[in-house]
């Protein structure tokens, strides 16, 4: 049997940090912290990383990574509330992979000038999906809503997406989220808007978070 090859330290760094940020707060962990957890000389670590903005900044070069071709896909063909639900799962748990940068965003911002642009260059990516695929749906009929009633539904849509997390942790900061509450408290702000058949079909993909507290 073929073994796997080693991860490089420099992975294992990556790794162990998004860990430890997300478990504890990114400004509560140091480089000397990641390299006690794995066992390694802080010159080690330094070899890699020359401070911890690098390390953020990594993180957040794998997170746009995943992100940008997510938010791309749903104006790449027509989408139905299925597919839209699919999608907002797969956003979920994108952002949930990569938590310390929401929860922790007020301090990134004052400090790390890389994270400031690019996560306000994602927040205009995922309102201009949302935008997109509202629109989408009032071109097949399935949704009727003027055109600023479009913009103000993909607004709050991107707010409560970007931020629901953080609330469910303000919430239950001991437990994992729900995420499909998440996609279903995004979708719920589309309800009014919904016609005929999408309508139903999300009732019915909502009947298990209804009643949720």
């Amino acid at each position: 049997m073929e073994r796997k090859p080693k991860r490089r330290t420099r992975e294992r760094i990556l790794e162990t940090a998004l860990k430890l940020f997300n478990d504890f707060g990114e400004p509560n962990v140091t480089t000397t912290v990641i390299a006690d957890e794995m066992e390694i000389s802080p010159g080690n670590l330094y070899y890699h990383f020359h401070s911890k903005d690098e390390i953020v900044n990594a993180l957040f070069g794998d997170y746009e990574k995943e992100i940008e071709p997510l938010l791309t896909a749903p104006g790449s063909r027509p989408q139905g509330t299925e597919d839209i639900w699919l999608f907002l799962h797969l956003l979920f748990e994108t952002i949930w992979k990569y938590r310390f940068f929401y929860r922790d965003i007020n301090d990134l911002l004052t400090r790390n000038r890389l994270v400031e642009t690019h996560f306000q260059r994602i927040l205009e990516h995922k309102e201009h999906t949302a935008v997109a695929v509202c629109e989408g749906l009032a071109a097949s009929g399935t949704l009727t809503a003027t055109a600023g009633e479009i913009r103000a539904l993909a607004t709050n849509m991107s707010v409560v997406a970007t931020f629901w997390l953080s609330f469910e942790h303000a919430r239950r900061p001991r437990g994992e989220p729900d995420i499909g509450r998440g996609v279903y408290q995004v979708m719920s702000l589309a309800a009014p808007y919904l016609q005929g058949q999408a309508r139903h079909l999300l009732e019915r993909l909502s009947e298990a978070y209804v009643d949720k507290n």
